[in-house]
C-alpha cells in the first residue's frame, strides 16, 4: 500500500469514527419507556475496533514518514515538520492582520481613536509569500507520498 493512500484510510477512519460519536451520543439516553434507534453498546464496540485500527495504521504512517528519504535527499519527516512550522507562522500572521479589521466602535471625534501598529500591506504579503511555500511543499509530499510504500 501507497502511504498516500494509508492517509486517505486514516481521513476515512476519523471521519467514521467522529459519526460514531455522533450516534453514540444520540443513543446513550432516551426518554422513559422509548428505546434507542441504535444500540450503544454495538456502536462503542464498533469505535473501539476503529480506534484500534486507526492506532496500527498511524503508527505504519509515523514509521514510514520518519524512515523516509527523498531523492532531494531531505528526510520526509523534515517536510512535514517545515509545512507545519509554515502553516503556524501562516495562521499567526492572518490573526494579526483579522485584529485590525475588528471594528473601533468610535461614535465621535471626542472618543479614543485607534491606529494600527503593524503595516497590513507587509503583512499581507508575508502571508501570500508563506502560502505559496505551502502550496509547494503540499506538492512535493504528496508527489511523493504515491511512490511511498507504507512499512509495517
Amino acid at each position: 500500500m501507497k502511504l498516500a493512500e494509508a492517509l486517505l484510510i486514516r481521513s476515512d477512519m476519523q471521519n467514521k469514527l467522529a459519526q460514531l460519536k455522533g450516534r453514540i451520543r444520540k443513543n446513550v439516553k432516551v426518554q422513559e419507556g422509548d428505546t434507542p434507534a441504535e444500540d450503544p453498546e454495538k456502536l462503542l464496540l464498533e469505535a473501539s475496533q476503529i480506534i484500534t485500527e486507526l492506532n496500527q495504521l498511524v503508527a505504519k504512517i509515523h514509521r514510514t514518514n520518519a524512515s523516509t528519504v527523498l531523492a532531494n535527499g531531505k528526510p520526509l519527516l523534515e517536510l512535514l515538520v517545515e509545512r507545519d512550522s509554515l502553516n503556524s507562522r501562516h495562521r499567526l500572521l492572518l490573526d494579526a492582520i483579522d485584529a485590525t479589521a475588528q471594528s473601533d466602535d468610535r461614535y465621535s471625534y471626542r472618543e479614543i481613536k485607534w491606529n494600527y501598529t503593524i503595516s497590513i500591506a507587509s503583512i499581507q504579503k508575508q502571508v501570500d509569500d508563506i502560502a505559496v511555500k505551502i502550496r509547494e511543499l503540499n506538492l512535493l509530499i504528496q508527489a511523493n507520498n504515491w511512490q511511498i510504500e507504507l512499512l509495517d
